[in-house]
C-alpha cells in the first residue's frame, strides 16, 4: 500500500510538472501579447503608454558631487543615456529613493519564452565599477530599466507623468477619496480605543495588514471584540497601507520599503504623537513591522506577527529570486500557488485581472450581496478589491521579494537590540505561507514564542477566532507592560 501511494505521488508530481510547464509557457506568450495590447490602449486613451518592465534598459551613471552641507547627501545625481543620445539628469537628489530598494524580480523573471526572445529587460548593477571624472566627482555605472527611469523623471518637481487614476483603475468615490489635497500625504488610519489629551499616559497599538488587504481586516474583527478595559487603556491604529484600501495610490510610486515605512511614520507615529507602541502585523505586514521595529528599537513594547513570510536563503542563491520561487513556484497545483505565480510572474496578465476585478468591484460586491441576500459581510472582499495594479505589483516585488536579503539582519537586530516580547501565530493549514516560516523566525530570535493554531489557515488565523485572538492580544500587551 505504501509503495502504491509513493508511485501515485510521484505520478501526480510528474503530471503537475508537465501541465505547469505547458500552462506557464502559454502564459508567457499571453503576457507578451498583452504588453503590446496595453501599450496601444494606453496610447489611445491617455495619449502615452505606461512604461513596463518589458521595456529596454538604459545606461545610468550615479554621480556624487561635492557641496550640499548637512548630512543629506543631496548632491547626488542620476544621469541617463541611451545609444546615440546625450546624457540627461533625471534625478537631482538620491536622498529619498535608493535604487537598491527596487527588487530585481521586477525585471528579471526567467522563463522559457523570455530566455529565447530576450524580451525581459535586465538591470545589472555594477556599483563596484567606479569611474573618475575630470571634475573630481566619483560615480558608478549601471543599467536601469526604463520603467524605473520614467518614474524617477515623474518625481522631479513633484510632478506625476501619468494620470491618477489610470483608465484601467477604478475611479469611484471610495477608491479616489485620497486624491484631495488634505489626504495625499497621509494614509487612511482607523483610530479606536482610548481618547483624551496626547500627553496623558496610555499605550498605543499599530496594526499592519497583509498583501491585498486593508485596515478592515482588523477593524471588522478585533476592534469590536476588545474589552472595555482594553479600549480605555490602548489607542488602536489600523492603517491602510500605501496603495491599498482608502490610502493614496500614486501612479508614480515604486512602493518600496522606505516609502511604506515613511507613510506609516507620518500618518501614525508623527500625526498622533506616538512615543512607544505595540505592533500587530499579518503576512506581508510582518516585513514592515520588522522594519519599523528596527527603526524604533527603544519604542516597541511587544511584537506580534501572524504568518511572517521568512524563507532563509540557501548559500549561493540570490535572495530575491529564491524568495520569488518560494512564494510563486510556477505550479498549477495547489491552486493558491497558481494564483501567487500569476500575480508575481506576469505584469500584464495581473493588470488584466485588476482591470476585471478591481475596476468593477462595485459590480462584484453587488452580486455578492445579491447572491447571499445581503447576509454576508463583505469587508474581506472590499480589502481585496480596493487597490491598483501598480500598487500591488510593486509592493509584491519590492516588499516580499525585495526585502528577502534584509530579513536576517532585521531579525538579528530584533534579537540583539530589542528587549520586547515576540509572539508568532500561524495557522497549521496555511497554504500561502507555510508554518516553517514561523519556526524560521524563531531560529533567528530564540525568545520568540510560536503558537500554531490547529485547523486555521492564512485568513482564519484571525477571522473566525477574533474573540479568542483579542483576549490573547490583551494578555500579551498586559504582560509587556508588567515587564
Amino acid at each position: 500500500m505504501e509503495r502504491i501511494k509513493s508511485v501515485l505521488a510521484m505520478a501526480g508530481e510528474f503530471l503537475n510538472d508537465v501541465i505547469s510547464f505547458l500552462v506557464f509557457t502559454l502564459l508567457d506568450l499571453v503576457d507578451i501579447v498583452l504588453c503590446y495590447v496595453y501599450k496601444l490602449a494606453d496610447f489611445f486613451v491617455e495619449d502615452e503608454w505606461k512604461p513596463c518592465y518589458c521595456s529596454p534598459s538604459r545606461e545610468a551613471i550615479a554621480a556624487a558631487t561635492g557641496g550640499g552641507g548637512g548630512g543629506g547627501g543631496g548632491g547626488g545625481k542620476i544621469l541617463v543615456s541611451e545609444p546615440g543620445e546625450s546624457k540627461k539628469i533625471v534625478r537631482l537628489s538620491c536622498s529619498k529613493l535608493h535604487l537598491e530598494e527596487i527588487s530585481d524580480t521586477l525585471y528579471t523573471r526567467a522563463s522559457l519564452v523570455s530566455e529565447v526572445s530576450k524580451s525581459t529587460a535586465i538591470i545589472r548593477s555594477q556599483s563596484k565599477k567606479v569611474k573618475r571624472r575630470g571634475d573630481g566627482g566619483v560615480g558608478s555605472t549601471f543599467t536601469v530599466n526604463s520603467t524605473v527611469i520614467e518614474m524617477l523623471q515623474g518625481r522631479i518637481g513633484g510632478q506625476q507623468t501619468l494620470p491618477s487614476p489610470r483608465w484601467s483603475d477604478c475611479d469611484c468615490a471610495t477608491c479616489t477619496s485620497w486624491s484631495s489635497a488634505s489626504c495625499k500625504e497621509s494614509l487612511f488610519v482607523k483610530v479606536d480605543g482610548a481618547t483624551g489629551d496626547y500627553n496623558n499616559v496610555r499605550e498605543d497599538v499599530i496594526f499592519i495588514h497583509g498583501f491585498i488587504s486593508s485596515s478592515a481586516f482588523w477593524t471588522e474583527t478585533l476592534y469590536p471584540n476588545f474589552s472595555k478595559s482594553a479600549k480605555s487603556k490602548y489607542r488602536l491604529f489600523a492603517v491602510d497601507l500605501l496603495g491599498f484600501g482608502r490610502s493614496p495610490k500614486p501612479t508614480d510610486s515604486l512602493y518600496t520599503l522606505r516609502e511604506h515605512l515613511e507613510m506609516i511614520e507620518r500618518s501614525v507615529i508623527e500625526a498622533h504623537k506616538v512615543k512607544s507602541f505595540h505592533i500587530v502585523a499579518h503576512s506581508l505586514g510582518c516585513i514592515l513591522a520588522l522594519g519599523l521595529a528596527v527603526k524604533y528599537p527603544g519604542s516597541v513594547k511587544s511584537l506580534t506577527l501572524l504568518a511572517p513570510p521568512y524563507f532563509p536563503t540557501p548559500k549561493g542563491e540570490q535572495a530575491t529570486q529564491y524568495m520569488m520561487r518560494r512564494v510563486a513556484p510556477r505550479r498549477v497545483w495547489p491552486v493558491i500557488s497558481f494564483g501567487a505565480s500569476v500575480a508575481c510572474w506576469y505584469e500584464h496578465i495581473s493588470r488584466t485581472i485588476c482591470l476585471v476585478i478591481c475596476k468593477n468591484h462595485r459590480i462584484w460586491e453587488f452580486l455578492a450581496k445579491l447572491v447571499t441576500r445581503n447576509r454576508m459581510r463583505t469587508y474581506l472582499m472590499e480589502g481585496f478589491f480596493l487597490h491598483t495594479h501598480n500598487a500591488a505589483w510593486h509592493t509584491l516585488h519590492n516588499i516580499i521579494c525585495g526585502t528577502a536579503g534584509k530579513m536576517e539582519s532585521y531579525l538579528d537586530e530584533i534579537k540583539n537590540r530589542l528587549k520586547c516580547d515576540v509572539t508568532i501565530y500561524h495557522g497549521k493549514d496555511d497554504e500561502v505561507i507555510p508554518v516553517e516560516c514561523s519556526y524560521n523566525v524563531q531560529s533567528r530570535i530564540p525568545r520568540a514564542h510560536v503558537k500554531v493554531v490547529e485547523n486555521k489557515d492564512h485568513i482564519t488565523i484571525v477571522v473566525g477566532r477574533q474573540e479568542t485572538f483579542a483576549r490573547e492580544l490583551e494578555e500579551i500587551w498586559k504582560n509587556a507592560s508588567d515587564n
